[in-house]
């Protein structure tokens, strides 16, 4: 997978959390204290600066009350060759 993509995934998911995130009124401290994910870790994931583990995209989504495929549904759509 090239960087690219790798930064196309990380965008989506990152955009996707912070909006889930201020649509159910809580700041990125708030999230951060309830998921145990450190609070700059947590922003940069939110503007996809990073890749993150399954289990703190799991840690978000139980601590958002949201099924973890609300945080990846559709990125099966994103194209790219494994071999190049």
């Amino acid at each position: 997978m090239t960087q690219t993509k790798k930064t196309e995934v990380a965008n989506i998911v990152g955009s996707r959390i912070r909006k889930i995130r201020q649509s159910k009124g809580l700041t990125i401290k708030k999230l951060a204290l309830e998921t145990g994910v450190e609070y700059t870790q947590l922003s940069r994931i939110e503007r996809g600066q990073i890749n993150t583990s399954v289990f703190q995209l799991f840690l978000i989504s139980r601590a958002l009350n949201i099924n973890f495929s609300e945080i990846i549904n559709g990125l099966d759509g994103i194209q790219f060759d494994l071999n190049g």
